[in-house]
Parts: C-alpha cells; sequence; structure tokens
C-alpha cells in the first residue's frame, strides 16, 4: 500500500509539475510574442527582418527559464518510463490456472469500481493487471483482478490510486473467506 501510494503520487506530481512548466512556457511565449511589451527603446525599424530578429530575440530571451523547468519532469518521466520497462514481467498473459483461480475468487463478477464506488456488477470476462504490467505490474493472482470489457477498456494502464486501491480490498472483504488474500497490487523488483 505505501508503495502504490508514493508511486502515484509522485507521478501526479511530476504530470502537475510538467503542465505548470509548459502553461509558463506558452504564457512567456505568447507576452513576448505581445507587441507594446519589449518596447522602450522608441526606435523605428528599418526591415521586416529586424523585426522577426527581435520578436526572436525577445522569445527566445523569455522562454529560456520556463524551457529548462519543462526539460526537468521530461527527463524525469523518461527515467521513470526506462525503469518501468526494466520492471516488466516477462511473463505477460495470466496462466489458465491464474485465470481460472482469479475469476473464482471473484465469484465471475468484475471486481472493479462502478459509480458511487460500489462492484460493477456486469459478468468478469478478462484478466486485468491491477497494478499495469506495462508499469512493471507482476503477472502474478494477487495481481489478477476479474473485470468487465468495459471496465478493462477503462482503466487502461492506469495506475489505480490509493483509495481504489483500499476500496478494492474493503469490498474483497465481503465475498472472500477469511482464509483467502484481500490485498490487491503487486510489483516487480527493478532488475
Amino acid at each position: 500500500m505505501v508503495e502504490l501510494r508514493r508511486i502515484y503520487w509522485s507521478r501526479q506530481a511530476l504530470r502537475l509539475a510538467y503542465s505548470a512548466a509548459v502553461l509558463w512556457l506558452a504564457a512567456s511565449v505568447v507576452l513576448a510574442l505581445v507587441p507594446g511589451t519589449n518596447a522602450g527603446t522608441g526606435q523605428l525599424t528599418s526591415s521586416v527582418s529586424d523585426i522577426f530578429r527581435g520578436m526572436f530575440d525577445a522569445v527566445l530571451a523569455s522562454a529560456a527559464l520556463p524551457g529548462l523547468f519543462v526539460v526537468a519532469p521530461t527527463i524525469a518521466a523518461v527515467i521513470i518510463h526506462a525503469q518501468d520497462v526494466r520492471r516488466r514481467d516477462p511473463v505477460r498473459r495470466f496462466t489458465r490456472q491464474q485465470r481460472r483461480e482469479g475469476m473464482t475468487r471473484a465469484g465471475g463478477q468484475c471486481e472493479m469500481e462502478a459509480g458511487f464506488k460500489r462492484r460493477c456488477s456486469r459478468p468478469a470476462e478478462h484478466g486485468d493487471h491491477f497494478y499495469p504490467w506495462s508499469k512493471g505490474g507482476s503477472t502474478s493472482l494477487q495481481n489478477f483482478v476479474a473485470a468487465c470489457a468495459r471496465c478493462n477498456r477503462a482503466k487502461s494502464s492506469t495506475i489505480p490510486s490509493p483509495g481504489q486501491q483500499e476500496r478494492m480490498e474493503r469490498r474483497r472483504r465481503d465475498y472472500l473467506t477469511p482464509v483467502g488474500s484481500v490485498s490487491v497490487g503487486e510489483r516487480q523488483p527493478l532488475t
């Protein structure tokens, strides 16, 4: 649970930092192109090339610092993606035995979250990686979640929030025997 929380919130913070930096960069470029913001010399430009050179210099000067703030989260995202690729389980698909056990554990019903944080009522058709395989989720029974086609497509390869994990484990307590494990999600170690 602690690892998923850390991973989820660090990636959300990275997305927020990247979005803020891109907005800052865009605002800087737009403000540099607005006539009159860089005026003040009082000189008339002699040619079109001087006008464009001045605009280019203004954009370059105003975009330098926000550009660095765009590059930093981009580099972090590339590093995270490379680690995710290195974490990928060599086995992509669940075995028939894992699929059978996972579907039996779920009672043939989708385990994903429907509206109002309740369990989806549709029959399960797919075995989904709760923690996405593409982001280092293991192909194990602990990471197996029975899902209907709609919920499987909707989740796609997003990392579930810690709240979604808690609610999934709480719902599992309702239909699993006390002997069965309610924990969900497992990530491959970094190799």
